[in-house]
């Protein structure tokens, strides 16, 4: 069997190694034949933008071997779908001088940190097209703007303001200048490829500064895209598209596809036929099923799409292990920041609707792409629709507004398993935050007192502000009541620790030995009307499984048991009492 190149990017790479390809090469025709001189492709992070990308500079560029010979990029897309295309097409592999940009490198806490990569990156790119400096078709004067393009302002003299702001100003028309003198060496225009556009202003505006981002960011485009002489096509890559207004200034030629617009459905993702075929390859039709629920659920335009990444380590993993369970994996390569400051700060309209969501449940929300990072948290929409576009939900279906025709709305809900998982551990840690801020003084003291009826009202007041997630979980519940207990004065809680002739789900054992120690034993149920038979049955266990005689044996002077039983967000207590 093919390796599976997990992480890898490069498309020569998967060529070179012989690992398994999901065809997709028909986006070189798509992207002739359909695409704008600058075309914008959003899709979430992990769908194969950068490997898309790779693949097109390996098409499009004209590259020499050592000896200046132009390299044939035939054997490259032998075998692939792309030679089926018309010879006007395939006659423009290699040909075109291409420049290529990733902008995921600017992850930093300052704007200097952010512009400083993005410099190196475009400063790196420039010494790659080297053999510019011994061009015969450039003059005197324009190896002289090369000699300048190739100076890398020394870092710590950049902590000037006005060094900074010059280095600023000379790199935003790099691209620009550096596709001018392509032009003329080459006597061709100039692809320029742009991958991860946005992670530089997503990282600007969750470290304050995105206003600095946004300016070099669209001054860099301005120059690049729109007043570029020596451009032929751009292709621009991004999980989000940005406000027109605060980016694509002006670029009255840009077509945009993103998972809503209808065109390059099959470009990124993985289809079902493509999914299955991968599975069978390596031997698992037995877990078409499986995948299907937990990685499939996206909609791009009207075709269903698959989490490419995921598939990929999910037959990665199964394959060498076939009892292996799957796992979220496109849920561990990022840190969800989204997620978590929508949960974490959620009114309780938006936690209503993650109630709905999490139990399978729909939403219908307006939709709208021109989203920027500024404005994000000004309207639960905008959240909704930055969760669309970046893969946390999928498209249901949708209407027109008969009154207002321009407004379209969505309806929406988790696309798998995966997802699912992402907000039900954000939802978890965001709980297991309000728990640990709470005084539990009242708690304690009903629990040493007895009082059911204050037990009751403090454990069901705190799920009440909860998401109610976990409705069916025992352990959930379990868990919780149980990290209410730690810090209790003089008791040290203990869980499923045995006791008599079973494992009582949590007894808090006192340090004293005049105080009783104390049993609880939890139960779920589904219904309101079923919760008293809930206690009966932890009572019962209690007593046929001889916990409290185990307690006292162990020599405590007394125990105390507790049945709780919760539905929902509330609960119910019952106390028994027994001395020695």
């Amino acid at each position: 069997m093919k390796k599976i190149g997990i992480g890898y990017e490069d498309y020569k790479r998967f060529i070179d190694d012989d690992m398994y390809y999901v065809d997709k090469t028909m986006l070189i025709e798509d992207v002739i034949e359909r695409g704008g001189e600058v075309t914008l492709f959003t899709r979430p992070r992990r769908f194969g933008k950068t490997l898309a990308l790779s693949m097109l500079r390996t098409f499009f560029e004209l590259e020499y071997d050592r000896d200046r010979n132009p390299i044939d990029k035939k054997r490259y897309f032998e075998g692939k779908r792309i030679m089926g295309a018309p010879e006007e097409i395939i006659s423009m592999m290699g040909k075109y001088p291409v420049i290529k940009l990733s902008l995921k490198s600017a992850k930093q806490p300052s704007f200097l940190g952010a512009f400083v990569k993005l410099r190196d990156e475009i400063y790196d790119e420039i010494l790659r097209h080297d053999y510019l400096k011994d061009s015969k078709s450039l003059s005197d004067e324009d190896k002289s703007i090369l000699a300048e393009l190739r100076k890398r302002t020394e870092f710590d003299k950049l902590q000037e303001k006005c060094v900074f702001d010059m280095e600023v100003a000379r790199l935003s028309t790099a691209i620009k200048t550096l596709s001018a003198l392509l032009k003329k060496h080459h006597n061709r225009d100039v692809i320029i490829l742009l991958d991860e556009y946005d992670v530089p202003l997503e990282n600007a505006y969750y470290n304050g500064f995105y206003e600095e981002m946004v300016e070099f960011i669209r001054s860099l485009f301005e120059s690049a895209l729109k007043t570029n002489d020596a451009l032929q096509f751009a292709v621009v890559t991004g999980c989000l598209r940005i406000g027109k207004e605060s980016i694509f200034t002006g670029l009255n030629h840009l077509q945009i596809s993103s998972v809503y617009n209808n065109g390059y459905d099959e470009a990124f993702g993985f289809t079902q036929t493509e999914t299955e075929q991968m599975l069978m390859d390596y031997g698992m039709e037995d877990r078409i099923e499986e995948a299907k629920k937990w990685y499939d659920g996206y909609l791009f335009g009207n075709t269903e799409i698959y989490n490419p990444w995921s598939i990929t380590k999910y037959v990665s993993s199964i394959a060498v292990n076939h009892m292996k369970f799957p796992e979220p994996y496109w849920a561990n390569t990022s840190s969800n920041q989204i997620i978590r400051d929508m949960i974490w700060q959620a009114d309780d309209e938006m936690k209503r609707e993650l109630d709905i969501l999490i139990h399978g449940g729909t939403i219908e929300k307006q939709i709208h792409e021109d989203i920027t990072y500024d404005d994000l948290h000004e309207s639960e929409d905008n959240i909704w629709n930055f969760l669309f576009f970046t893969g946390y939900m999928k498209k249901v279906s949708e209407r027109r507004d008969e009154q207002n025709e321009e407004n379209i709305y969505l309806t929406m809900k988790i696309p798998n398993i995966e997802i699912r998982s992402i907000y039900t551990n954000q939802i978890r840690g965001w709980f297991d935050k309000q728990v640990k801020g709470e005084d539990r003084s009242v708690l304690y003291k009903a629990v040493l007192d007895g009082n059911t009826d204050a037990i009751e009202t403090f454990v069901s007041g705190l799920l009440a502000k909860s998401i109610s997630t976990f409705d069916s979980e025992e352990s959930f519940y379990h868990g919780f009541f149980l990290s209410l207990l730690y810090g209790i004065p003089n008791y040290s809680p203990q869980s499923n620790r045995e006791e008599g002739i079973g494992r009582p789900d949590i007894v808090l054992y006192p340090d004293r030995p005049k105080d009783p120690a104390i049993i609880f034993e939890v139960k779920v149920r589904k219904k309101f009307n079923e919760m008293e038979d809930g206690l009966d049955e932890a009572y019962n266990q209690i007593k046929d499984r001889r916990y409290e005689e185990g307690v006292l044996e162990d020599g405590y002077l007394g125990v105390k048991s507790y049945g709780i039983c919760f539905c929902k967000k509330s609960c119910i207590v019952g106390r028994y009492e027994r001395l020695e």
